[in-house]
């Protein structure tokens, strides 16, 4: 089995299953790294390698959920060998081979906290960026993807395309953050470039700010006011508070783009607000409907 064929043809057949070009690059350098680890032909390989593979992949400090990454991405591959190439294997990568990982529920910004990140912001763009993220729900990547003919700021609304798992949405923007954007886009002198977000100084200026370079500005501001966050705290956030001003977990499911509803729950652990607020409701209720078909209490509290 030559090892370069096996691996060019294994590339063809992610790209003619739609796997976007990202996904292409991750998956063929855990392959080739996996291949270099191992010391035995790949079709001998077994429960055992791969619980050393494992062992290894901890010596190199990686964590839980990115070991589980690699385990599916090499369990993929041993059964593209053995159902499209028609080589005679079994997967060494059983599906009881999963690390556990815990699964922190998702964090979100204070008010204050909120304030105190804006208020620092001297530049529109950093602004807007950020406050797209804040209101809109909007990942990093779909941030710096976005191009000014996704924009509708007539209907306040923003056309993400090809986002995470290659799916569209729409999503829609509130009046601050149209606000900030327009402010934003009068400064923005480019106007060829259709990207929205620009690099404004150095050998790039002009050219469209990368993920890492959002990232870099996100990274600034929260060391400047001491802060824990990141951009996808911003996108946490707006999910609490939609949950908590009463908005159905549906509607924030479609807004923010998860593929499962149960991803989306996990926010209603997290929301104290709305809980809170339920239960003091409930029971007030429960207790005057109580006092209306009961004695007096003889309790003392003193």
């Amino acid at each position: 089995m030559k090892m370069i064929n096996v691996i060019v043809n294994f590339r063809r057949y992610l790209k003619r299953r739609n796997y976007s070009p990202h996904t292409l690059k991750y998956y063929l350098n855990v392959i080739r790294q996996f291949v270099l680890w191992l010391n035995v032909p790949l079709e001998h390989a077994g429960v055992e390698n791969i619980e050393n593979y494992i062992d290894y992949l901890h010596q190199k400090r990686l964590q839980p959920a990115s070991i589980n990454l690699y385990l599916a991405i090499i369990r993929v591959f041993y059964n593209y060998l053995k159902y499209e190439e028609k080589i005679n294997l079994l997967n060494p990568v059983k599906p009881n081979c999963r690390l556990r990982v815990p699964k922190p529920l998702p964090r979100a910004l204070r008010e204050d906290q909120v304030d105190a990140f804006f208020k620092i912001i001297k530049t529109k763009r950093d602004w807007a960026m950020f406050r797209l993220m804040l209101r809109c729900g909007l990942r990093v990547e779909e941030v710096a993807n976005l191009s000014l003919g996704d924009i509708d700021l007539k209907q306040k609304r923003i056309m993400v395309i090809d986002g995470k798992g290659g799916k569209d949405r729409v999503v829609y923007i509130s009046d601050d953050a149209a606000d900030g954007l327009i402010a934003y886009l009068r400064l923005r002198s480019h106007r060829r470039v259709k990207k929205v977000f620009l690099v404004e100084k150095g050998d790039y200026k002009g050219q469209p700010i990368s993920v890492r370079g959002i990232q870099k500005r996100m990274e600034y501001y929260a060391s400047k006011t001491g802060l824990k966050i990141s951009c996808h705290h911003l996108r946490h956030t707006m999910a609490t508070q939609l949950l908590n001003a009463d908005a159905q977990v549906e509607s924030i499911q479609d807004l923010l783009g998860h593929n499962w509803i149960t991803t989306t729950e996990r926010y209603c652990n997290v929301s104290n607000v709305k809980v809170k607020r339920d239960y003091f409701n409930a029971m007030e209720k429960i207790l005057k409907r109580s006092a209306q078909h009961s004695s007096p209490s003889v309790f003392d509290p003193g």
